[in-house]
Order: structure tokens, then sequence, then C-alpha cells
């Protein structure tokens, strides 16, 4: 599991934790600064070693890790599981977010081309009857 001089590049770490599909979203995460380590801003080439801090940005979620193990390869998830290990804190925040994202309302119920009566409700709308 881990390589023997136990530095590797980030993007291939990332890659081979299953946070990213490919390295290349891995990359272009890092470049735009949604990968902290150890709270700096990285270039791909970063040389990530057991111990470091990482902050994730992915989409809404935000996960605090530290390094446990390195990985070239990229396994089955249960696997790229042992690789992290997440803060509490980050798991509760992470469960706070999803929880008030279920509450909202759903905002994408609209259609592209109103119907007849949709129309209809417009015009009268806009005639303020």
């Amino acid at each position: 599991m881990s390589e023997p001089d136990s530095k590797m590049r980030i993007d291939k770490w990332l890659w081979a934790a299953r946070f990213y599909k490919t390295r290349a979203l891995a990359v272009d995460a890092i470049e735009n600064g949604r990968v902290l380590v150890d709270g700096a801003r990285v270039k791909p080439a970063k040389t990530l070693a057991v111990g470091d801090q990482l902050v994730l940005h992915l989409g809404q979620a935000r996960f605090d890790i530290i390094v446990l193990a390195l990985s070239s390869m990229r396994g089955p998830a249960s696997v790229a599981q042992t690789l992290y290990r997440e803060s509490d804190e980050s798991i509760v925040r992470r469960a706070v977010v999803a929880e008030q994202r279920k509450l909202q309302p759903d905002v994408a119920t609209f259609r592209f081309r109103p119907t007849k009566r949709d129309r209809r409700e417009i015009e009268k709308f806009r005639r303020g009857e």
C-alpha cells in the first residue's frame, strides 16, 4: 500500500484515495485552490507525506483529513478509505450541511417553455388583472 520512499505527488494521491475520478480533475482542483495542504495552496507536483493535513472543497462539502498512508494505485473504496482519517468536526459539519440542503425547497422545478395555461396567466399578470 505504501510507497517505499514515503512521499508522492498530491494529485496522484487524491486520485488513488478516490476523491477525484481522474488525475486531471485532481490537478484542476489543486490549481483552483480547492485543496490546501497544512493551510496553504500548493501545486499538483507537491510531495505529500504521511501526517500531512489536507482541506478539500468538493462542491459544498469540506473535508478536513489527515494522510495516514500513501498509495499510487487506485483500489476499491474500502482500501481508499484507509489512506486517510477525516476529523470528527468535519464529519459533523458535512452532516449539518447535507441536512440543510435536504430542507431547502427544490428550485429546479421550472419548465423551459410556458404552457398555454401558463402563458395566459402571465398575460393576466402583465395586464394587472
